[in-house]
């Protein structure tokens, strides 16, 4: 593989953490979107965009500084099954970058945000809740056909990053991998975990290992937990991977995917970040049901941190 030159994302990592969004699917619920799809806020790229940049601008107020785009379940295969062609569907992955990066212009010029293209598992396309799950019968070779050209199409719209988030298994994960790889943009890899193991089942440290030494990752770490998990795999992430660890958890509510609705109380706690970024984190925010209140209420507790002001 043909090392990926030090990119300015990577040296902010080195000066310190990184305030990340929260979750776009309930911010767009929030502002009355009907998110009852298969295709999920994908939906909006087509039918509503408008919607999508509005969800990116309150987080952007909020003080994120990376913003992940609407491209999570947004496939070739499945705007298909809505009847779009191969061009219309490529049109909509890059407006899914072009998005976050009108919002942060228009919401805050000359503020440095950073606009992370977001390709989610093959679990997300199925729009099964398979992603909590992995191994999906599919070989390595053949989840890399899937992913590589959404993959190619993102990067033509020219992201800061790519965010291979929410990865089950490591075999997904190497897969993800092997479709980026000489792509000219960095990523990073965050598995979606349960206790110190994937959703599959495999030990966290062997995953996160699988990107140590590849100089294309920037960082490795978790998304779309419970926030008690996300301690314990910060630890893990930066001893296995010796990489800048990247955390976005869930609000602690648990997803139902028969039923397509969230159960139990919120337990996100801003207040964790400190512990987050003294075990290694650097890309820190919410996922699933975190807004953009629980985002401003981050980026205040790591700017209060050790001499690290994060609000420009």
């Amino acid at each position: 593989m043909t090392p990926v030159p030090t990119t300015p994302l990577a040296d902010a990592l080195e000066r310190g953490p990184l305030v990340l969004d929260g979750g776009l699917s309930n911010q767009l619920a929030a502002q009355g979107c009907d998110l009852s799809d298969a295709l999920w806020s994908a939906r909006l790229l087509a039918d509503d965009p408008e919607q999508i940049e509005q969800a990116h601008a309150a987080y952007v107020r909020a003080g994120a500084q990376v913003l992940i785009t609407s491209s999570y379940q947004a496939t070739f295969e499945g705007f298909a099954r809505r009847g779009l062609g191969r061009a219309e569907a490529a049109a909509l992955l890059r407006r899914s970058v072009e998005l976050a990066r009108g919002a942060a212009e228009r919401e805050a010029p000359g503020r440095e945000i950073r606009v992370a293209a977001s390709v989610g598992p093959y679990g997300a396309f199925l729009a099964d809740g398979s992603e909590y799950r992995g191994r999906y019968g599919l070989s390595t070779a053949e989840l890399e056909r899937f992913h590589r050209p959404r993959i190619e199409t993102l990067v033509e719209a020219a992201p800061d990053v790519l965010a291979l988030e929410t990865v089950p298994d490591v075999d997904e994960a190497e897969a993800l991998l092997r479709a980026v790889a000489g792509c000219g943009v960095p990523v990073w890899l965050s598995y979606s975990a349960e206790g110190e193991c994937t959703r599959a089942g495999q030990p966290l440290r062997e995953a996160f290992a699988l990107a140590a030494g590849n100089d294309q990752v920037v960082a490795v770490g978790v998304n779309c937990c419970t926030p008690a998990d996300a301690g314990p795999a910060v630890r893990l992430a930066a001893e296995a991977a010796r990489k800048p660890v990247v955390v976005y958890p869930n609000s602690g509510e648990q997803w139902d995917a028969e039923a397509r609705s969230w159960t139990g109380e919120p337990a996100f706690a801003p207040d964790c970040v400190t512990e987050w970024y003294e075990a290694g984190a650097r890309l820190i925010g919410g996922c699933c049901r975190v807004g953009p209140a629980e985002i401003a209420s981050l980026a205040d507790a790591l700017g209060a941190g050790p001499g690290r002001g994060l609000r420009a």
